[in-house]
């Protein structure tokens, strides 16, 4: 007898076994059986082969009428064609590289068959179909109602390996299986009268009825969520027993004089969280917490005040952002607001003041060296960088605080190098711009405390959205332009953003297109800025901006369009986030349809960030009854960044969201989703955290213990790490 953990090859062989691990990575007993059915395919009643219409799913009861194999021509491998007839019809069976099964289906013999009716060469055939042959003298009544009604799981499969083949192979398997430990407390299994995980495993792969599937299905996606809860809540508890430096707020510092200096007043969401984040940097455990918002919520002014609590108490705060033009908004952000307070060291600074050092990789080796010894002697109490932050040359003081800009685009190992350059653990503050519904961040990001900003800063003007469809009023495109001109006439600047930096040697220009010439490539940046600044923007100051310019040409661009030098900027995502014009009113997106919904969202929240109204256009060449276009009129009829995040994470793979194909490596959740499973998700964390509220170290559940260490033994829980 077999357990989940026994080599597949001990049970069906060197051969079967390669196949499957090529395959699908497939390993073990257990790796096979939590290959699950994708859905089942259902025997029906009897059908007369006269009947049948090319696409049915029948079974019919047959008789051999003749059999052959011929060779495949110009490749290896043969052709089994069987025919068979019921007397009212022939019908054409095949079976590529099986002519063992001639054997079994010999001329004369009976059987019964069951598949997907196809066409090929206008004659109607079954391609593998599932049969069961009647042997002579056999109760062919008997025979038709055992094989009739069955329910057939259908895999994912490959060519080498067709779903009727993985059946084979789970049957061979179950027959072999031993009694399967259930690691789900009984306490649980009960409150939701799962079946027991043997139950589950087995009724999933061979139900005896779709009711029998559909709880069996129930009971191993809860195992995935309560798994996943259940090492976030036990890491959460971990994190709160690290030793770290208490960094509680005083009066007479930075923190003060800065609040003090302040020319407007924080919002309530902006003060409810920056109490809750002084309570946590308070602590000597140290601060783990997830800030999301409504863009232009305000989240960098909460970051701020939490840095410079940190500097009050001595220590330093740095602060990673995805890239090189964000950390220099950030700079230049930091030292608007904190005027004379990031003039440390010099004549005119307060007593309180500190200083701000930038970090990144383009920087000249003059800066580089300067920014250094900031940060190492501590005169910087605030270090702003890139991943240029991480490198080994880079020493800090007093490292008490990290705040991660846009998490999503650091890995583990580079946050896990940050936090090694501190000498206790630090407090963590990572922030994103882009809204997770309450179900992902229960998920993904369980095991820190979130907070949310969703209110706008008193004066915010809204953001209007309309969508210009090239295919059917191209003129409207012109209008876009003329728009442009006429915000820059009244004193406002604008974006255009296009979603390639330039168009590939091979590519005929997009421009042409895009200005009523027939060709359909993709805008770039490149393209785009000359052509507008010599036709349709003529007269305007216009520039480009995209991530292969050098730091000091990015920065000196950025600066020019901050101080109004500039009207209109044509730029990549890299404005995506972080960027703060106020004057800035009007964005034009080309191709907007190559964009998700939840970047478009990001990037229309860089106009309107004043007082004057904002306009988003989305241009796009998409039919109207294309997905795309579905999109992008989404995003134009809603500015609630939660809601898009919901359309958003619809339309994207699971993996993307719970970490699968950043990390490379197969995820262990394969039937949980994070909307439509929200319930059971709830229903998982609450269990999970009274599991480890009854037994915080799992010593009364080592069945679960087990299962979680083999679990955090998993390269693919890389992505539950966000601490």
């Amino acid at each position: 007898m077999a357990k989940l953990d026994h080599r597949l090859v001990d049970v069906l062989g060197d051969r079967t076994a390669k196949v499957l691990y090529d395959a699908f990575a497939i390993k073990t007993v257990g790796d096979l059986l939590h290959h699950y059915p994708r859905r089942y395919m259902v025997r029906g009643e009897l059908s007369d082969i006269a009947e049948l219409k090319e696409g049915d799913e029948v079974t019919i009861l047959a008789e051999v009428f003749a059999s052959t194999t011929r060779q495949i021509r110009g490749r290896k491998g043969s052709i089994l064609e069987v025919i068979v007839t019921d007397g009212s019809d022939k019908l054409s069976l095949t079976f590529f590289n099986q002519a063992w099964r001639e054997k079994e289906l010999k001329v004369g013999a009976q059987g019964l068959f069951a598949g997907k009716v196809g066409l090929f060469n206008k004659k109607k055939q079954l391609a593998h179909p599932d049969y069961q042959m009647i042997a002579d003298g056999s109760d062919v009544d008997n025979a038709v109602d055992k094989f009739a009604g069955k329910y057939l799981p259908v895999y994912s499969a490959t060519s080498k390996l067709p779903s009727w083949k993985i059946t084979q192979c789970m049957e061979m398997a179950i027959a072999s299986l031993d009694e399967v430990e259930d690691y789900l407390p009984d306490e649980v299994r009960n409150a939701h009268n799962f079946p027991t995980l043997q139950q589950a495993l087995v009724q999933l792969h061979t139900p005896a009825d779709l009711d029998h599937a559909d709880a069996a299905r129930e009971r191993l996606t809860f195992d995935e969520a309560f798994l996943l809860q259940l090492m976030l809540v036990l890491r959460k508890a971990q994190l709160r027993k690290l030793d770290s430096v208490s960094r509680k707020t005083k009066s007479g510092g930075i923190l003060e004089a800065f609040d003090a200096a302040l020319p407007f007043e924080l919002t309530g969401g902006q003060k409810n969280i920056t109490a809750e984040i002084e309570n946590d940097l308070a602590q000597s455990h140290p601060m783990h917490r997830l800030l999301q918002g409504e863009v232009g919520s305000g989240k960098t002014i909460v970051a701020l005040r939490a840095m410079l609590a940190v500097v009050d108490s001595g220590g330093q705060a740095a602060l990673l952002a995805p890239t090189e033009v964000l950390a220099a908004q950030h700079l230049r952000t930091f030292e608007k607001l904190l005027g004379p307070l990031a003039h440390g060291g010099m004549l005119d600074a307060p007593t309180t003041a500190t200083q701000v050092a930038l970090i990144t990789g383009s920087q000249n080796a003059a800066a580089r060296k300067s920014a250094l010894s900031l940060a190492a002697s501590g005169e910087a109490g605030i270090i702003i960088g890139t991943h240029a932050l991480l490198g080994e040359k880079i020493e800090f003081s007093d490292l008490g605080l990290i705040v991660v800009d846009e998490q999503h685009r650091f890995g583990v190992e580079q946050r896990d190098a940050l936090k090694e350059k501190a000498v206790k653990p630090p407090h963590l503050l990572v922030m994103t711009a882009t809204p997770i519904p309450r179900t992902v961040a229960m998920t993904v990001f369980g095991d820190l405390d979130v907070s949310t900003l969703r209110e706008l800063p008193l004066g915010r003007s809204p953001i209007t959205t309309h969508v210009i469809s090239v295919l059917e009023k191209p003129a409207f495109l012109d209008r876009a332009w003329a728009r442009i001109s006429e915000e820059v006439a009244q004193g406002y600047q604008a974006y255009v953003v296009a979603p390639r930096i330039s168009a590939s040697e091979n590519e005929n220009s997009d421009i042409d297109f895009l200005f009523g010439e027939e060709s359909k490539d993709i805008s770039s940046v490149e393209e785009l800025a000359p052509r507008l600044a010599g036709e349709a923007l003529a007269g305007l100051r216009v520039a480009d901006l995209h991530g292969r310019q050098s730091a000091e040409v990015k920065d000196a661009t950025m600066r020019a369009f901050a101080a109004g030098e500039i009207d209109v900027l044509v730029s990549t995502t890299v404005i995506e986030v972080g960027v703060d014009v106020a004057n800035a009113t009007v964005m034009v997106v080309m191709d907007a349809d190559r964009f998700g919904v939840s970047q478009l969202h990001q990037l229309r929240g860089r106009v309107g960030r004043g007082t004057s109204p904002g306009l988003c256009l989305l241009v796009t060449n998409s039919p109207p009854d294309s997905p795309a276009r579905a999109r992008l009129d989404a995003v134009a009829e809603t500015l609630d960044g939660f809601e898009l995040s919901r359309i958003d994470l619809e339309q994207r793979r699971e993996g993307d969201v719970l970490g699968a194909s950043q990390s490379g490596t197969r995820s262990h959740l394969r039937l949980l989703r994070v909307l439509r499973d929200e319930e059971l998700i709830e229903r998982a964390r609450a269990d999970a955290e009274g599991i480890i509220s009854a037994s915080p170290d799992l010593s009364s559940y080592p069945g679960l213990a087990q299962e979680i260490a083999q679990l955090a033994k998993d390269a693919s829980t890389d992505y539950l790490d966000k601490g």
